[in-house]
């Protein structure tokens, strides 16, 4: 999608739809004696998220206005914006439209509201059906949007807006594809594609580096599969930096998992695939890094396998020796994902990270303390922590703090090992998060278990159904923010 911005006037904007806004409770002027019956008779309310197309409206060259409904006076926010827009264009994309414009006008004409309308746009614009062949019935995209606004700082706003977009549609590329061709060298070979357009620096640690290293924890989980595990390592330097930390983003990347031995239910297990998606966010973040320069490093990190149910799969019982030393007794070969990223932590540490961000669609628990409207935060940090919130509050990413108590370190003691990497069923989010404290140590650390918000099994008016790309626009956040 083109995204461009325009300062001239709405009015004599030559578009096919012209996007304007409307407060709940007032009436715009220009609109006024238009379209006087539709407000007379309530039709236009200007609730959040009301659409009401015209046509042909006096006074605009626009050939449609949608008269886009933004909800109580002062209560948008940048991140309702990025919803709006993207409501608005999965709207027009049906009415078979090329192209459209969305007008910000008064206290909405700022860099916040350009840069939220851009990316909304962008993700809006975005649909999961790539592999359709027959695609009369489908919408098209639009190709070009145009935002008209006054002020100060607004192209550089646009521009960060698209580049955000851009990336969080590369990470629901990424993460929509199918298990059969989404493999883990695969997903190497994505990351690979990513780093190369846009000059990251890149190494894809096989199964002989990380059996030389001792990753016994990431390797158990591939024994299974057929398909040969990757750790992928994207790293971004800054030319100049102004802070000495360095900042590692982990994404899970489990591109299938059938729970091994201790195997999933059938119904639903296709879902499975997106048992990757924070590992897809984490490769689309580098890409919007590595595109607006930000001074601080950045490395990514990807543990990526199969866990797969094969005559050589892990078993419950067995016992693996991880990265850091650790020795772990794996009681449910379905509690993967931990055991991944455990030696994923303990390597970004290795290569100097200062701060450790881990995401993973990590527990079907999360989703029953908080559905799919908050993924769920845990940290050793206050510090980090409260930058980690404050980055997913602007992302338009809702999150919730969740407890760390001692007590929950008690349910993974275990007889013949130093910790086991499940406990009972009571708190299983958080006794996933504290098997990942045990190896994050002291080095300040969040873990985020977005297992309830990385795909919508239903599409949203601003969003296709599938991956959403969260946590990405928080890790982007976070690393543009550095101090």
């Amino acid at each position: 999608m083109e995204v461009k911005l325009a300062l001239t006037s709405a009015t004599a904007l030559d578009t096919e739809a012209l996007i304007l806004l409307e407060t709940e409770g007032s009436v715009r002027p220009d609109l006024q004696k238009a379209l006087a019956s539709s407000y007379a008779s309530g039709e236009i309310k200007g609730k959040f998220l009301e659409f009401t197309l015209v046509h042909g409206v006096p006074g605009f060259k626009a050939t449609r206005i949608l008269v886009s409904g933004t909800g109580q006076p002062g209560k948008l926010t940048e991140a309702g914006m990025a919803k709006l827009a993207g409501a608005a264009i999965r709207f027009l994309k049906g009415k078979g439209l090329r192209n459209a414009a969305m007008a910000l006008e008064g206290d909405f004409s700022t860099a916040g509201f350009v840069e939220a309308a851009a990316r909304g746009a962008v993700t809006g614009n975005w649909e999961p059906d790539y592999l359709r062949t027959v695609r009369e019935d489908l919408p098209r995209p639009i190709e070009k949007i145009t935002i008209v606004a006054s002020g100060t700082g607004l192209e550089s706003a646009l521009e960060r807006g698209q580049i955000v977009g851009e990336a969080a549609n590369v990470a629901r590329d990424i993460a929509v594809e199918p298990p059969n061709l989404l493999t883990p060298l695969a997903l190497a070979d994505r990351a690979r594609a990513v780093a190369a357009a846009n000059g990251l620096t890149i190494d894809v640690l096989d199964r002989d580096r990380m059996q030389q290293l001792g990753m016994g924890a990431l390797l158990g989980v591939a024994m299974g599969s057929a398909q040969p595990p990757a750790l992928i390592v994207l790293s971004y330097k800054p030319a100049t930096a102004t802070s000495g930390s360095h900042l590692a983003l982990i994404g899970k990347g489990v591109t299938f998992d059938t729970g091994g031995i201790s195997i999933k239910p059938a119904d639903g297990m296709e879902k499975m695939k997106y048992d990757m998606a924070a590992g897809a966010a984490a490769i689309g973040a580098m890409q919007a890094i590595a595109r607006l320069k930000p001074s601080v490093a950045v490395t990514a990190l990807i543990p990526a396998v199969e866990n797969m149910p094969g005559s050589r799969a892990q078993r419950p019982g067995d016992i693996v020796t991880s990265l850091s030393g650790k020795t772990v007794e794996v009681l449910n070969t379905d509690a993967e994902g931990r055991l991944i990223l455990c030696d994923a932590i303990t390597y970004a540490k290795q290569l100097g990270c200062t701060h450790l961000v881990d995401a993973a669609t990590l527990t079907g628990a999360i989703a029953v303390a908080l559905g799919q409207v908050r993924a769920g935060v845990f940290s050793n940090d206050e510090e980090l922590a409260a930058k980690w919130l404050a980055a997913s509050e602007t992302a338009g990413e809702p999150m919730w703090r969740m407890p760390l108590d001692e007590e929950y370190r008690e349910q993974l003691k275990s007889v013949y090992a130093d910790i086991q990497n499940i406990g009972t069923r009571w708190g299983g989010a958080c006794t996933a998060a504290m098997f990942l404290k045990e190896f994050a140590g002291d080095t300040p650390w969040v873990h985020v278990d977005v297992a309830g918000t990385a795909w919508l099994d239903e599409a949203k008016a601003w969003l296709a159904k599938g991956p959403t790309a969260v946590p990405l626009g928080s890790f982007v956040n976070l690393v543009m923010t550095w101090k």
